[in-house]
């Protein structure tokens, strides 16, 4: 599975919350609301999610493995350092 896309929309906040990512695999899937977060170890990514009855949030989509992971996440933030 390849990342085909990748857009950014960054947010003016004053929390831990930089961006919103959008990302297109093999041209024929799309993620939304992936979020681009600033945390104390540097920047991160956060999967799409819900709230479920237990007041917990559960990951809506998410890799299956580390491997995909990271390099998803090394995506997503090489294409937020380089948006304007």
């Amino acid at each position: 599975m390849e990342i085909t896309d990748i857009r950014i929309k960054k947010v003016e906040s004053e929390g831990s919350l930089l961006a919103y990512a959008s990302v297109t695999f093999d041209d024929v899937f799309v993620v939304h609301n992936i979020r681009v977060m600033n945390g104390k170890n540097g920047k991160y990514i956060m999967m799409p999610n819900r709230k479920v009855k237990t007041g917990e949030f559960k990951d809506i989509v998410h890799p299956i493995n580390t491997e995909f992971r990271k390099k998803l996440e090394t995506s997503i933030l090489e294409a937020f350092d380089k948006s304007a």
